[in-house]
């Protein structure tokens, strides 16, 4: 799919969002602690099971539209992470992501300001990095995940903390003196976020 098309796609939902700021459109920060897949070597040897997390953040928009105790919120959050692994060099790498992520929320109220959510995340990889390779041969740009979490709203200020793990199968690879190396690119991350609501709900 071409990145102009994607880019341009999620610059127009951020319009939209912005134009039907009569429900609860805000903005939102936040930090996250990440890890990926398996790294693995041409032979299909496991170099490291699993990266091992470290904290990247996020940024980003959304909307909320209230339906009683029910709730849509749509958001445009762009997300940098970073995982560490263990080659067998016997050294560490960091593999660093960053791209744009549109989840689509569905939650619930429960009593006063406590709500859980649930929904997918529409995710598109601008930039991949490990150890200065740039890991181009990344399979899908385009993925899908989900995000599960609770939320506290406190007037016009939000909290909330949720659970991420992408759901596409999805690899990067790339060569090396020779070697090629694989790497599961699928994001898993607890991530806590701060958000502040700009317009009034009506």
């Amino acid at each position: 799919m071409n990145k102009r098309i994607i880019l341009f796609s999620f610059a127009f939902l951020a319009a939209v969002f912005y134009v039907n700021a009569q429900s609860g459109f805000g903005i939102k920060a936040g930090l996250s602690y990440n890890s990926n897949g398996k790294l693995l070597d041409e032979a299909g040897t496991i170099i490291d099971n699993k990266g091992s997390g470290k904290a990247g953040y996020n940024l980003g928009i959304y909307d909320q539209f209230d339906f009683g105790p029910i709730y849509i919120r749509p958001e445009l959050v762009y997300t940098k992470t970073t995982s560490e692994y263990l080659l067998n060099t016997g050294g560490t790498a960091d593999y660093k992501i960053a791209r744009l992520d549109m989840p689509v929320l569905v939650g619930l109220k429960l009593i006063g300001p406590l709500n859980i959510f649930a929904g997918p995340a529409f995710q598109y990889i601008l930039e991949n990095d490990f150890k200065g390779i740039k890991a181009d041969n990344i399979k899908n740009d385009f993925t899908v995940g989900i995000n599960i979490g609770v939320s506290i709203e406190l007037g016009r200020l939000g909290l909330d903390a949720r659970y991420e793990r992408g759901l596409s199968s999805n690899e990067a690879s790339w060569t090396k003196a020779g070697n090629i190396f694989t790497l599961d690119a699928r994001p898993e991350q607890i991530i806590f976020s701060l958000s502040y609501q700009l317009s009034k709900k009506k």
